[in-house]
């Protein structure tokens, strides 16, 4: 896909959120991950009420554990992934549901910023996918390498957005049914 076939807004219609290893034994040692779960929380919330699909990937989760709970009750089972790889497009599984999926636009939160989330961001843009990157959905062991890893996507193309702007995106008017849905979530 050409850059000036790509809108600049974040649709409903054509994105999919992609929440990238927050684990259960990872999840304690980053700085601000409480809440990096609550905004990936509130955008699973939001994905599922206005039909905007969802992939979850788990590093490794027989040695870090599987998705934390506050988000495992949000996510559809058979939409999450293992994988061994720090980037998500090195998995063919995971590869084959975002073709599959036919969405170009990707919203991506999770673990660790600098580390699976940078990789695959990188790997994303490289494929030529729209990544915008939900700032406060991201977390990292130190502020430093999530400034870093954030500062990084940006060159590199991915757009860096709040979970309100994605959420206000996806809703694009005040007053309707999916508006007073998720409402709730950004008060």
């Amino acid at each position: 896909m050409r850059q000036t076939d790509m809108a600049h807004r974040i649709s409903a219609t054509k994105s999919l959120l992609f929440v990238i290893d927050v684990q259960k034994k990872l999840a304690p040692a980053m700085t601000n991950g409480e809440t990096a779960i609550a905004n990936n929380a509130k955008l699973l919330q939001a994905a599922s009420l206005l039909e905007v699909p969802s992939l979850v990937s788990e590093q490794y989760p027989q040695g870090i554990g599987h998705t934390v709970d506050p988000l495992s009750a949000l996510i559809d089972k058979d939409r999450v992934f293992e994988k061994m790889t720090f980037s998500c497009m090195e998995e063919g599984a995971i590869q084959q549901a975002l073709a599959q999926s036919g969405r170009h636009q990707l919203i991506v939160g999770g673990m660790e910023t600098h580390v699976c989330v940078l990789q695959t961001v990188l790997d994303l843009l490289d494929d030529g996918y729209q990544v915008f990157v939900v700032a406060d959905a991201v977390a990292s062991r130190t502020m430093d390498n999530k400034e870093l890893g954030l500062a990084r996507m940006r060159q590199c193309g991915a757009q860096i957005v709040s979970t309100e702007m994605v959420l206000f995106e996806w809703l694009g008017r005040a007053g309707t049914d999916p508006f007073k849905q998720v409402l709730p979530l950004i008060k």
